[in-house]
């Protein structure tokens, strides 16, 4: 691929992470009963907060592996065993994530008021593109550790 290209994907995976990190960083000021809170109560007195930051932490591991790899075709090394181990990376990142907003449907019956129902949509947007990207992820992994493989075979061979 040419540079340009890999660039401007890089830029927009740094970008969508960047938007990602201010949603989460900004929303909860925003939210109903934390509009007149102090920060002290919104970031500490909120539990499903604190597990919606946790949950965050495959996501962005997973977006920085996407850089990864964009920078591997940047070099021509994607068919690489560390192209494969990051494709591998961020099939397991999909999984926790997936795992993670699956458990946090413990906390619907603990919902105030209507909160239940949109959080439970919510939390099923969050999983069908996570259950896409982890199949993704899997495919273009078994793909390039083919790759890989017979990429070795060849240079055994000459």
């Amino acid at each position: 691929m040419k540079r340009s290209s890999i660039f401007i994907l890089q830029a927009a995976v740094v970008m969508f992470g960047l938007a990602v990190l201010a949603f989460l960083l900004g929303e909860p000021h925003l939210e109903g009963r934390n509009a007149h809170a102090t920060p002290f109560e919104v970031y500490f007195n909120d539990p499903l907060l604190a597990y919606v930051y946790l949950a965050s932490v495959p996501f962005f591991v997973a977006l920085y592996q996407a850089f990864k790899v964009l920078g591997y075709a940047g070099q021509n090394q994607v068919f690489s065993p560390a192209a494969v181990h990051a494709l591998r990376t961020i099939k397991y990142c999909a999984i926790a994530m997936i795992g993670f907003t699956l458990f946090s449907f413990a906390f619907v019956p603990f919902a105030e008021g209507d909160d239940g129902p949109p959080g439970v949509m919510l939390r099923l947007l969050v999983i069908f593109p996570t259950i896409v990207a982890a199949a993704a992820a899997a495919m273009l992994e078994r793909v390039l550790q083919n790759a890989v493989d017979i990429k070795s075979e060849n240079d055994f061979t000459v």
